[in-house]
Parts: structure tokens; sequence; C-alpha cells
């Protein structure tokens, strides 16, 4: 748009992005994804600031112009050390709707795992226009034929034993992960919020160029 916006980043930083089992992980993938958006802002002179979180918003950077301050928020980034904590994206979103009085573009960067945040979406969907981008890895979605595995959840430390030799666990995995998936996009439906789905084994360009189009293509009418 040629107006100038202010684009303001959540950026879940919880452990659960330093999963990878491809060349990237999740969160090298978010960092990437969020420099290329925060590049096009600073090109139309937008307003760019950034709040991290896992169970509560750990940094926070107000929308400042500039190439020195998208600089500024891209090193937070780089350096962000995934934090073991529960994900608390309705904490996260709280924190906006107090800080950020202004109508703002809003993404929202995370896996959606965690306390049910569809209240505090809709809220803030009110008052900003909030975009949804979510970066997974194929192994969240599909389990490979490897026997058994022990499997640490990220951000508790419990193990479990899986066997996934069977086809029947592998099975009930997959359907697991599309139920899960299928609830996100429910709730994010009800919200009227647009997700962009991203995962660490496709390229993101063109995923990012026909998301953009389409929501183009939608507000112009």
């Amino acid at each position: 748009e040629e107006r100038e916006l202010t684009v303001t980043f959540l950026v879940d930083t919880s452990a659960s992005g330093a999963f990878g089992s491809t060349d990237q992980a999740k969160l090298e993938r978010i960092v990437e994804v969020s420099a290329l958006l925060m590049f096009a802002a600073l090109r139309n002179n937008d307003k760019v600031g950034l709040a991290l979180f896992a169970d509560g918003v750990t940094r926070y950077l107000a929308p400042r112009k500039g190439k020195g301050s998208v600089l500024r928020l891209l090193r937070e980034l780089v350096a962000v050390e995934p934090v073991r904590a529960a994900t608390r994206i309705d904490e996260a979103l709280a924190f906006l709707m107090r800080v950020q009085k202004r109508r703002a573009v809003v993404f929202l960067v995370s896996d959606l795992l965690g306390p049910d945040w569809s209240r505090e979406l809709s809220i803030a969907n009110r008052r900003h226009d909030v975009v949804a981008i979510t970066v997974a890895d194929p192994r969240e979605h599909e389990l490979p034929d490897a026997g058994l595995l022990t499997l640490r959840d990220a951000e508790t430390g419990a193990l479990r034993l899986v066997d996934t030799g069977s086809r029947r666990v592998r099975e009930a995995f997959a359907r697991n992960a599309r139920a899960r998936e299928a609830s996100i996009d429910e709730r994010l439906r009800r919200a009227g919020v647009d997700r962009l789905a991203l995962s660490t084994a496709e390229d993101h360009s063109r995923t990012l160029q026909r998301f953009f189009r389409m929501r183009e293509r939608r507000l112009a009418r």
C-alpha cells in the first residue's frame, strides 16, 4: 500500500521453534520470513515493531521507522534463544492490545499451539489487521517408519517412547496432526484472520507471493 502503516511482529520463541528435520529449523525459517517482511515494510517507510514471547512477552521494541530500527529488530531475532516454556499466545495478544492503541498490521508468527487463544485473537483482529504465519516441519505431520524412537516435548522436556514401525501408530499420529490443523484453521476462520502456512521443507518465496496477491485482490474489492 502507498500509505504508511504500523507493522508489528509477535514472534513465538518457545522451544518448539528449535525443531527441524530438514536443513533448517523452524525458528531459522521464522527469522528469514520475518526479515523479508520487515524489509518490505522498510521500503514502504512503515513503522516496524517486535514483541518476542513464550509463556509471556519477554522482549518488546515499539514500532519505529528507519533502516537502523529494522536492523536492530533483526539482531534481536537472530540472537533469540528458544525458551522452554508453555506457549501463551493469549498473553501475547493481550499485551499487544495494551501497548498498540492505534490500528496496525500484526504478524503473529507461531505454531499456534497452547492454551486457547480464540477470544484474544478475535478481540485483537477487531482493532488490528492480524495475519497468522505458521511454520511447520514435515515430521510434525507424519512420522517415518524408523522403529522405536524416544521423542522429547521441546517445551516440557517430557520423554515418550514411540513405535514408529507400527502403521497404526503412524496413522494415528497423522490423523491427530490433521485434526489439530483443522482446529487451528477453524479458530482462525471464526476470528477472520488469514493464515500463511509455511514449511521448512519448501521454498517460501512463491507461497509468500501467492498469499499477498490473494490478500491484495480481496482487499481491492
